[in-house]
């Protein structure tokens, strides 16, 4: 039978995503922001409270939500360890807040209120009953005592608002017939490299710097300092297993290959192994572990390439068949999306009847790869499995194993990037590299940050891959690397290179089209890393920038500023406690000088209009002294791109001198 005493309504909990059957995302030390429509019928007072616990967690945590305006109530609390959360809202009808803003009225009105203290001390009584705590107990008691005395009105009046009161009432406030909402909604919590990341993508085949003999994991160690110098964190390494010769692609993704021909890395398997397996021209499983503990010594953590499919030689394609698709001809059906083809590449049939061995065998390979040393996963075509396996993988992995970061590496429609987000995906691979006009990067900025999108989607920006060379690095030369550099490091806090190529700025590219020609996909490249005219301490400024401005590490926080030219991009990145402010103008017409008038709301930043503010590039490490909310702006690209100010306000001293902070 329905309880007819409860008379509260809770509705549109934000964030709750598709009606609370997908988790939000934060990382350890974020805050999660509970907002709810709650409201009761007549005008009694209302009362809620936000509730929530970690999954290891019996009790729940409390924190008052309050009243915003037009039924709408906001709660926060702070996730404290990686796993998962809870949390949910409850309300009541809160008695005694509505005798003491009744009273208060009736008081301010010129009306008796002598009967009312009587109604009060009736609830502090009944509240007092419920304590065991002696203390609490008796000052309860001596409240309802001085309201029964009804002497000094005035000051009876003010002892109703006495916050000792309200407290003790609080802690023990009556929820009898208190409502909670139907759902106990989920944060999925990561570690902090899943909001703060910078990617260096490398063929290790290719770290041979002599001359085209096939690198190994030996000859990569090497390059580590030069890598951590740049300032990256995160080392991706494309699929380091034994490829296949069956239809190997040559050079430029030919057909026609040579006897030297290395093939593609993500043709996997042949009769040396399969994706639990190294290519044995890289080393052996030893020398990839030893390689991970050296990266862990420069401070940075390798990530590898799960890249779910087959080669005609894997060793699965004989001891499995049952796993792949077979044409009426009796041939395996190899990987297409016509017009491509990908002949050396043979997908797996996840519609097969032996599907959950597949599934088995392929949450094997991910825990084998765990068990060596491995905590991030770049995932190759995640949207060309089902939905459904990946939600089960990742939540198998992630029971176990929950500081495990998967990148999707997913360029397709919006509603499958987003779905696989859903899922459990730690961050995504995004359509940034297509987004070159200021109207296009402000309506995908605030697509990603303003959105419920946010609290489930955490994109990782590429001005470049192996795959892609777009069309504006072909054609915009040094000046548009560095601009896209600048935009996908500040736009994003999580961003990632293809490094040898964007810092040796290479853009040549197949004929009408946005690849790589002589592409490293299909040879090994001897790079000369100390290249006149080379991005690298372009880059490790940078990223310095980056690790130095804590604004810079969040994405979400982005807002867009106006400026009156539309080859000038503006947006700024503040820090919660507003100690660290960053403005970023990028001029994106890699050929031209620009120049205009930006507009930042300065107030919102707690500087006074009316004095002067630093504002310091720590890209050209110029200073220059604004004042206001509008200010001009000149870049040319020739010189650098863009700007990055730090702003720093001026705080007025006690003594006879400013200074700026």
């Amino acid at each position: 039978m329905v309880e007819g005493r409860k008379r509260i309504i809770i509705e549109k909990v934000q964030p709750e995503i598709d009606y609370g059957v997908f988790p939000i995302k934060r990382v350890v030390g974020e805050k999660v922001i509970v907002e709810a429509d709650i409201y009761t019928d007549g005008h009694d007072s209302v009362s809620a409270r936000l509730r929530y616990k970690g999954s290891k967690k019996h009790r729940w945590n409390e924190v008052p939500m309050r009243f915003i305006g037009n039924d709408r109530w906001r709660g926060e609390f702070s996730v404290e360890e990686v796993g998962i959360y809870y949390y949910t809202v409850q309300g009541w009808v809160d008695h005694f807040r509505t005798w003491q803003r009744d009273l208060k009225k009736k008081f301010d009105s010129g009306q008796d209120v002598t009967g009312d203290f009587l109604i009060g001390t009736a609830i502090i009584e009944s509240t007092a009953e419920k304590t065991s705590h002696k203390n609490d107990r008796k000052r309860l008691l001596t409240f309802a005592g001085l309201f029964k005395s009804g002497t000094d009105t005035e000051a009876l009046v003010a002892a109703v608002f006495d916050t000792d009161l309200g407290d003790l009432i609080d802690r023990y406030d009556d929820r009898r017939f208190s409502s909670a909402y139907g759902k106990e909604l989920k944060v999925v919590v990561d570690r902090p490299k899943a909001l703060f990341s910078s990617w260096y993508e490398l063929f290790p085949r290719s770290c041979n710097a002599q001359d085209t003999k096939h690198g190994t994991f030996r000859d990569c160690e090497a390059l580590l300092p030069e890598i951590a110098e740049m300032g990256f964190d995160v080392l991706y390494f494309p699929p380091i297993h034994p490829i296949g010769e069956t239809m190997r692609k040559g050079k430029n993704n030919t057909l026609v290959v040579g006897s030297d021909e290395v093939g593609s890395p993500w043709a996997i398997g042949s009769s040396k192994g399969g994706h639990k397996a190294v290519h044995p021209d890289l080393g052996t499983i030893e020398d990839f572990q030893r390689f991970i503990t050296k990266a862990k010594e420069y401070g940075i953590e390798m990530a590898m390439d799960l890249a779910l499919q087959c080669s005609p030689d894997h060793p699965y394609v004989k001891e499995h068949p049952e796993w792949f698709r077979w044409r009426p001809d009796g041939t395996v059906q190899y990987a297409e999306n016509p017009p491509k083809k990908y002949e050396d590449i043979i997908p797996l049939n996840f519609e097969t009847e032996q599907w959950q061995a597949l599934w088995n065998e392929m949450k094997s390979i991910v825990i084998f790869w765990i068990e060596k040393g491995i905590r991030i996963f770049r995932v190759d075509n995640p949207h060309a499995k089902p939905f459904a396996f990946w939600q089960w993988l990742i939540q198998e992995v992630k029971t176990e194993y929950p500081d495990i970061i998967f990148l999707s590496e997913a360029f397709t429609r919006p509603k499958v990037m987003y779905r696989l987000a859903k899922l459990g995906f730690t961050q995504s691979y995004t359509y940034f590299t297509w987004r070159n006009t200021k109207w296009e990067l402000m309506q995908y900025i605030q697509e990603l940050s303003t959105t419920d999108v946010k609290e489930y989607f955490r994109p990782n920006f590429w001005p470049n891959t192996p795959d892609i060379l777009p069309e504006h690095l072909q054609f915009g030369g040094r000046n548009a690397f560095m601009m896209r550099l600048v935009l996908a490091a500040t736009l994003s806090s999580n961003y990632g290179i293809y490094g040898p190529a964007f810092e040796n700025i290479v853009n040549e590219a197949v004929s009408g089209k946005e690849e790589y020609l002589n592409s490293e996909k299909y040879e090994i490249k001897m790079w000369d890393r100390n290249r006149e005219g080379n991005l690298k301490d372009f880059i490790a400024r940078v990223n310095r920038i980056r690790k130095e401005n804590p604004a810079l590490q969040k994405t979400y926080n982005i807002a867009c500023y106006e400026v009156d030219n539309e080859n000038l991009l503006c947006f700024g990145k503040v820090s919660d406690d507003l100690a660290n402010i960053v403005l970023v103008v990028v001029n994106l017409d890699p050929f031209h000088k620009h120049s205009g008038w930006v507009k930042i709301p300065i107030q919102d930043f707690g500087i006074d209009p009316t004095q002067p503010y630093l504002v310091h590039d720590l890209l050209g490490d110029e200073k220059y002294i604004w004042q206001g909310d509008r200010n001009y702006v000149e870049i040319n690209p020739y010189a650098s791109p863009a700007y990055i100010f730090r702003i720093r306000k001026r705080m007025k001293k006690e003594v006879d001198f400013d200074y700026f902070v």
